[in-house]
C-alpha cells in the first residue's frame, strides 16, 4: 500500500476524497482495532498515513523522530516512512489555524474555551496560544490536571468569547448532541468544531443562532490534508487547493432540502435539480408512504397529524443522516424545531416561496385540500418558512426558473 488514513472508525471520513481530489496517490481507509494499532505501524507497509481518533497520541512511541511542533502538542496525526524510518507530524495545527481565521475569528486577547483533552484539544490549545489568545481553559468531563469541568466552564468561565470543540459530541452517527449549552456565554463570539460530519453540529447552530461566527471542521480537514500531502510528495502545495477542494466537497456532501408550502411545487423542482445535477432525489412524504405502507391521507384518518407528525420526524431524521440528497420535504415539516435542527445539520433550506393564489388543492392533502385551506395555511406558516430558510426562492416564473437559481447557487 502507500497512502491511507487509520483510525478506529472510519465509516464517516471523507478523507479518501479530499486526497483523490488532490490526485497524486492512491489513499485508502484502514479500519484498525486498539489492539492492532501498534503491530499495524510497526509492520510499516506504508509511505505514509493520516492518523485519527484515537491513535494521535498512542503513535508517537512507535516513531522514529518527531517534528518539535508535534512533539510540543503532544500529538501526531500524519507520519511519513522515509527509508524504513518513520517521521511524525502534526498537520491539525494548519488545518485548526487555517479553520478558525477561515471563520473569520480574531483570537488576539480573547478567552478561550476549549472542549475535549485529546490530541485535537492539544492542537487546539497551541493554535489558540499561537494566535495571541489572553488564556486558553481546557474543559474535561474527567478529572484531569489543568482543566476544568463543564459546570465550572458555565458558571466561572461565562464570559468566554471563543469556544472549540475537540469531543465526537454530535458527530455522525450519533445527530444532535452537543457537548456545551451555549446559553450562559452572553460575550460568546466564535464557535469552531473540529467535527466535519455533519456538516454543522447543533453545536455550531446554537452558536449561529446567537449571532457568533460559526463553523464546522471540514475546511479544517481539508486544509490539514493539503499540507500533509506536502509532506508525502515532499513538494509544496498551491494554496488555492485548499479553498477549491473545500467548496467542491461542501457543495457534493451538502444536502439540498426544499421546504415550503403543500402544492409549491417541491418535488417538481427537486426532480428537475436531480435530472440536471444526478443526485438522489427523496421525497419525505413518499418515503414516509412507503415506510408505513399506506397513502398520507390514510395516515390522518387512522392516526392523526399527530402519528403522521411521529412518522415525519423519524423520516427526517434517517434522511439527515445521509448527505448529497435532495429532500422535499412536507409543507408541515419544518412545524417542528428538531426536524429543522435536523436538516440543517447536513442541508441548506432552499424556501419555495410560490404565491398561494397559485397553489392547487389537491385532495391527497388533508390540510390543504380547499383554496380557503391554502390562504388560511400560508398566513400561519410563512412565517416558519422565512425563518428556517437559508435560502428564499422566489416563485413567480415557473419551476424551471426556481430549479436553475438553485443550481445556479450551488454551481457559482
Amino acid at each position: 500500500m502507500s497512502y491511507g488514513l487509520v483510525g478506529e472508525k472510519l465509516g464517516h471520513s471523507y478523507s479518501k476524497t479530499i486526497h483523490e481530489a488532490l490526485g497524486r496517490y492512491d489513499y485508502q481507509l484502514f479500519e484498525v482495532a486498539r489492539e492492532d494499532f501498534d503491530s499495524f505501524i510497526i509492520r510499516r507497509n506504508f509511505r505514509g498515513l493520516n492518523i485519527t481518533i484515537p491513535y494521535k497520541q498512542q503513535v508517537m512511541p512507535l516513531l522514529d523522530e518527531i517534528c518539535p511542533k508535534a512533539k510540543a502538542i503532544g500529538a501526531v496525526n500524519t507520519v511519513v516512512n522515509q527509508n524504513g524510518k518513520l517521521f511524525g507530524y502534526n498537520t491539525d495545527f494548519d488545518g485548526m489555524k487555517a479553520l478558525i481565521h477561515g471563520v473569520g475569528l480574531d483570537l488576539r486577547g480573547k478567552d478561550v474555551l476549549i472542549l475535549g483533552s485529546g490530541g485535537t484539544a492539544k492542537t487546539a490549545k497551541a493554535v489558540a496560544d499561537s494566535l495571541g489568545a489572553y488564556s486558553v481553559t481546557i474543559v474535561s468531563r474527567t478529572v484531569k490536571t489543568g482543566a476544568i469541568t463543564y459546570e465550572q466552564a458555565a458558571s466561572d468561565y461565562r464570559r468566554s468569547q471563543i469556544i472549540i470543540n475537540t469531543t465526537p459530541m454530535g458527530m455522525f452517527p450519533n445527530l444532535g448532541q452537543s457537548p456545551i449549552d451555549l446559553a450562559p456565554f452572553n460575550w460568546l463570539e466564535g464557535v469552531v468544531d473540529a467535527i466535519y460530519n455533519p456538516l454543522r453540529t447543533p453545536l455550531v447552530l446554537s452558536a449561529q443562532e446567537r449571532n457568533a461566527k460559526a463553523s464546522g471542521g471540514l475546511l479544517m480537514l481539508v486544509a490539514q490534508a493539503v499540507k500533509a500531502a506536502e509532506l508525502f510528495l515532499g513538494e509544496p502545495m498551491d494554496e488555492k487547493l485548499i479553498t477549491r477542494i473545500h467548496q467542491e466537497l461542501l457543495n457534493q456532501k451538502e444536502n439540498i432540502v426544499l421546504i415550503g408550502m403543500p402544492g409549491s411545487g417541491k418535488s417538481t423542482v427537486g426532480r428537475m435539480i436531480r435530472d440536471a445535477m444526478g443526485r438522489p432525489f427523496v421525497d419525505v412524504d413518499g418515503y414516509i408512504k412507503q415506510k408505513a405502507g399506506m397513502e398520507i391521507s390514510d395516515i390522518f384518518r387512522t392516526q392523526g397529524e399527530e402519528g403522521f407528525r411521529r412518522l415525519e420526524f423519524e423520516a427526517v431524521k434517517e434522511l439527515s443522516l445521509r448527505s448529497g440528497l435532495i429532500i422535499a420535504t412536507g409543507g408541515g415539516t419544518v412545524l417542528r424545531d428538531e426536524n429543522v435542527l435536523s436538516l440543517k445539520q447536513s442541508g441548506r433550506l432552499y424556501f419555495l416561496n410560490r404565491p398561494p393564489q397559485n397553489i392547487v388543492p389537491t385532495r391527497d392533502r388533508p390540510l390543504a385540500d380547499t383554496k380557503e385551506k391554502i390562504m388560511n395555511l400560508y398566513k400561519q406558516r410563512a412565517p416558519v418558512y422565512w425563518a428556517a430558510a437559508d435560502v428564499v426562492i422566489h416563485q413567480q416564473n415557473g419551476f424551471q426558473s426556481a430549479a436553475q437559481t438553485i443550481i445556479d447557487r450551488i454551481s457559482s
